[in-house]
């Protein structure tokens, strides 16, 4: 299971906080907007991209990265404990 917590929505940016429990993902999307994450805990995540390709990505707490827009990809929690980071989007 995964959910989103919008927290901030005013026009400019869209802040939302996620969480996704082992064994859960975040279903196929694609982000229309470039976007920063802030992982807030230490975890591994899997990222299948639509092409089929898959990232491994190392999260660590407070080491952001950004990712363009137009990334189509799903979120995997193969994991033990949940992973919960925040997703900035720059909605202009």
């Amino acid at each position: 299971m995964a959910t989103g917590e919008t927290q901030i929505d005013n026009g400019i940016f869209r802040v939302t906080k996620w969480t996704i429990e082992p064994g859960g993902a975040i279903p196929m999307h694609v982000h229309k907007f470039e976007y920063a994450v802030v992982p807030l805990v230490n975890e591994t995540m899997h990222v299948i991209n639509s092409d089929g390709s898959e990232i491994v990505a190392e999260i660590r707490t407070g080491q952001s990265y950004t990712r363009p827009a137009g990334a189509e990809h799903t979120v995997e929690n193969r994991g033990s404990r949940a992973i919960e980071f925040v997703e900035v989007e720059k909605l202009v």
